[in-house]
């Protein structure tokens, strides 16, 4: 309850500040897009895509469209983006959804334990699930994209290479299913923010994190992280969203230049794709030991990964929630961009 009460009044002195910062009205066609992420201001997300983004928007638009950046913690933490979105804090931005359990718990299929290494796939495949069954989840904001991350590994500082040296780990989890993977693999997961990892792997407070190779990069944990193992965990559910009542101030010519750039923002900014995973992998292995699980050990974690997403499912439908034909349709459409599901139960 004191946390939502110094949440309010956050908001409430944020958007005295914010809206001291130029808005220009539709009727002059042109407007102002005060844009959050929890993203380091310093790294790839920020400069390499979200300011690319924006200025694409902006030359598509002859300049109509301007925009004002707020990243890392300057509107919040990672948990509250969804919020200050939804509430007006920023008209538009990016938020990690598995960072708040619970609250969209169909849209949970898209952080499943799967083999993606570029984000325009997760984005075709988290849009087409968006509109044949997630949209639900999401009446409270206009949605540009949702996605998959790109696949999250296990980063530790010890060696792994079997279930038996994974058992009673504490492993810090981004949330969302992650958190059952890490449990259904015998280990402890721990749930902080990422800002917090680094310090805690240094003194021994936990033992690794399942995150995705680019945050690895932005927060510097190859520094701390001595192992790596390349299996998917899949990876956090996401997405960039803008808020309503900005949405409605927007004119029409130039809602049809940010659905297209917004949609297409991983492509537009040529980031994050195949090429990349590999070429930041690579780069690990000068700094981490990269050590890849045996076919044989792999089975059994994708059974036991497999039985985690049946017990998933099995609990949201006792709640009238049709998990199940989530997961298959979740398969079908990442079959759709070349994406392989090898956990899938169905």
């Amino acid at each position: 309850m004191i946390k939502k009460i110094v949440f309010i009044i956050m908001a409430l002195l944020l958007t005295g500040v914010l809206f001291l910062v130029p808005d220009t009205k539709a009727g002059d066609g042109k407007i102002n897009i005060r844009f959050s992420t929890w993203h380091v201001p310093a790294g790839a997300d920020v400069q390499k895509l979200w300011i690319p983004m924006l200025e694409e928007m902006k030359k598509r638009s002859d300049g109509r469209i301007t925009y004002t950046m707020y990243a890392g913690g300057a509107l919040g933490k990672g948990p509250q983006h969804y919020d200050i979105v939804k509430t007006g804090l920023s008209d538009m931005g990016y938020a990690t959804l598995s960072w708040t359990p619970g609250r969209f718990p169909l849209t949970d299929v898209l952080s499943s334990p799967i083999v993606c290494p570029a984000k325009w796939k997760g984005v075709e495949a988290g849009m087409a699930m968006h509109d044949k069954l997630l949209h639900s989840e999401f009446k409270d904001v206009k949605v540009l994209h949702i996605n998959n991350c790109v696949m999250a590994h296990l980063w530790t500082t010890r060696k792994v290479t079997s279930l038996e040296d994974l058992k009673g780990m504490k492993i810090r989890s981004p949330g969302g299913l992650q958190t059952k993977a890490i449990e259904a693999l015998g280990a402890t997961p721990i749930f902080m923010p990422l800002g917090d990892v680094y310090l805690s792997m240094e003194t021994g407070v936990i033992d690794g994190v399942v995150t995705c190779p680019a945050l690895v990069k932005a927060f510097k944990l190859y520094e701390v992280a001595e192992f790596g193992v390349p299996t998917s965990f899949g990876c956090v559910s996401e997405g960039l969203f803008v808020n309503k009542r900005f949405w409605k101030r927007v004119p029409d010519d130039l809602k049809e230049i940010i659905e297209d750039v917004g949609r297409n923002a991983y492509a537009v900014a040529g980031i994050f794709d195949e090429h990349w995973y590999e070429n930041t992998m690579s780069g690990f292995k000068e700094k981490i030991n990269i050590v890849p699980l045996t076919p044989e050990e792999q089975k059994v974690w994708d059974a036991k990964l497999s039985a985690m997403l049946s017990n998933w499912a099995s609990e949201l439908e006792t709640k009238g929630l049709p998990a199940k034909k989530a997961l298959t349709m979740f398969k079908d459409e990442l079959e759709k961009v070349d994406v392989h599901f090898d956990a899938c139960p169905y």
